[in-house]
């Protein structure tokens, strides 16, 4: 008997000893968070990181660090993500780009968009804009798809990257339209726009955050919006669509993605934490006045549209019969 009741003693002790070290060790999380955005600074995904950035830094208690890893038209970031220990304090600002298009652009691409990672949420989408320098003297997309059918292939546009979505932006409306019109890939998309500012090239398909400012200053001029619906920022700017190429619908999206294998309470806490980020007052309008739409997803959701998306783009891609070098 007396064996018996010292047994139990040892047995309650070793849970009450277990149950504070459990008390008492780290949860996550317990140090800073890494979330990397694979383009240089002033793009939409930078953009899209370093306003949410500061809310999810402020609702887990530690620093979010945004971490620039451009290079490759976003692979260089994005593999580096793939290749990084599944804790939770790797993360990705992802976009249709590294895991969409990549995937049908590269067939030696050295991560999966898939199995390589863990959708956490989608956090929203933004339209891209067909933007033109004013030297060109053209009003609407009528007048500009007359000029490239005067001038063929003397009509210069600026994109993020080969095989961008702002690159296959352009290919899609070349086709629409048949007309021909020469690409000019830059690394991200801030010099791009800066030097369709300046006017050393023509137009541009890139996303709409970024350009918004120029727009409303009257440096560049917003022929149409290249989405489904017209952007709310932008609410008089037709879409190509509205313009007479019919069918034509191209967006971009964002989301957060982690090293596939990371713990399932970790994916959790951070989808909870991302859709409390956007709900906030504050930072929604932010977006909102950058020209992003707003809208989180749970992890599952998130996979989902990646997978439908990267089909989508492969076919776009064959059809474009664009080739990698």
């Amino acid at each position: 008997m007396r064996q018996t009741w010292i047994r139990s003693l040892a047995c309650l002790a070793a849970l009450l000893v277990s149950a504070g070290a459990n008390a008492a060790g780290p949860s996550y999380p317990d140090k800073p968070i890494r979330l990397i955005v694979p383009y240089p600074p002033g793009g939409g995904a930078d953009l899209f990181a370093r306003t949410i950035g500061p809310q999810l830094s402020a609702q887990l208690g530690q620093a979010i660090v945004v971490d620039n890893k451009p290079g490759a038209n976003g692979i260089v970031g994005t593999e580096q993500v793939a290749r990084s220990a599944p804790d939770g304090y790797t993360i990705l600002m992802g976009n249709i780009g590294p895991h969409a298009i990549n995937q049908a652009m590269y067939p030696a691409l050295q991560y999966d968009c898939i199995t390589d990672f863990a959708p956490v949420s989608l956090t929203g989408f933004t339209n891209h804009i067909l933007a033109v320098h004013p030297k060109l003297g053209v009003n609407d997309v009528a007048g500009l798809i007359a000029l490239a059918k005067r001038n063929p292939g003397k009509l210069t546009y600026a994109s993020s990257g080969l095989g961008g979505s702002p690159h296959l932006a352009g290919e899609l409306f070349a086709l629409m339209t048949q007309t021909t019109l020469t690409h000019v890939p830059y690394k991200g998309a801030s010099p791009g726009n800066s030097d369709l500012v300046g006017g050393q090239v023509d137009m541009t398909f890139n996303t709409l955050p970024p350009l918004l400012s120029y727009v409303r200053q009257g440096r560049i001029k917003a022929l149409a919006v290249t989405g489904g619906q017209r952007a709310a920022s932008l609410p008089d700017v037709p879409t190509l669509a509205q313009s007479g190429v019919n069918g034509y619908d191209v967006s971009t999206w964002y989301g957060i993605f982690a090293p596939a294998g990371t713990p399932p309470e970790v994916i959790t806490r951070l989808n909870r934490e991302i859709e409390r980020a956007l709900a906030n007052v504050e930072v929604r309008s932010k977006l909102e006045a950058q020209g992003f739409e707003v809208q989180a997803s749970t992890p599952e959701a998130f996979g989902a549209m990646v997978r439908t998306d990267v089909q989508k783009w492969r076919d776009v891609v064959k059809r474009a019969n664009i080739k990698t070098n």
